[in-house]
């Protein structure tokens, strides 16, 4: 008997086990597996990185006033070639025409270094910003216990399961110290139409009763009726 009551008991225990492993699997699949948000939006609405821009506007400016003295230059050169050519030596034509070139070809490579040192600069201002946002989200996903955390956009994630994936772009810019819990944003971003529709007909309510009350028609016209009959 107490054998049959053991093989039973350890029967049922088997069962069991399956049961609580899917129970598990099932618990685990629904909490969210990857986050999402727009890596661009949260970059541009870092400090960091409006200084940044900044400085790269800046350094913009100083290379596009040497571009245009030297294009100044070159264009005041030519004049006088062709104001003068007719009256040139052969040999001041060559000259002239030498230093015209020369001037076009330095122009030319100017402008193209000029593409590249910016691009550089660009990168070397970003670069830091790129490590405490990437940081940030890295944090993020840890905390939040995720798999992968992808950015949105160029359209690369046009339909997201909400059981599978979560926005995390409030709890980033959380890490980045941009908004706070007593921030009304945090909370109010799903929420933000039922606060407006309850001021908006607070505020009616106040002003209506403020152009009637000092007005007393109603009182007038109810007491001269019972004299009227």
């Amino acid at each position: 008997m107490l054998r049959n009551i053991t093989r039973l008991t350890i029967l049922l225990l088997l069962a069991l086990v399956p049961l609580r492993a899917a129970r598990a699997q099932e618990q685990q699949s629904a909490l969210p597996q990857f986050g999402y948000l727009s890596y661009d939006e949260v970059f541009e609405q870092m400090p960091e990185y409006q200084e940044a821009k900044e400085a790269f506007a800046e350094l913009k400016v100083k290379y596009d006033a040497e571009t245009a003295r030297s294009e100044d230059e070159f264009q005041r050169k030519f004049t006088e070639f062709l104001q003068g050519q007719k009256d040139f030596p052969p040999s001041i034509m060559q000259k002239r025409q030498a230093e015209l070139q020369d001037l076009m070809d330095k122009s030319v490579a100017f402008r193209k270094e000029t593409r590249r040192l910016l691009k550089e600069a660009e990168t070397e201002l970003q670069a830091p910003v790129l490590v405490r946002l990437n940081e940030a989200i890295q944090a993020v996903g840890e905390e939040l216990g995720l798999l992968f955390v992808l950015n949105t956009d160029g359209n690369a994630l046009p339909f997201v399961n909400p059981q599978m994936g979560v926005d995390v772009t409030l709890p980033v810019l959380m890490k980045l110290g941009l908004i706070t819990t007593a921030n009304p944003e945090l909370p109010a971003l799903p929420a933000t139409l039922p606060p407006a529709q309850e001021t908006t007909p607070a505020a009616a309510v106040d002003t209506t009763p403020a152009e009637p009350a000092p007005a007393t028609p109603e009182t007038e016209t109810t007491t001269p009726t019972p004299p009227v009959r």
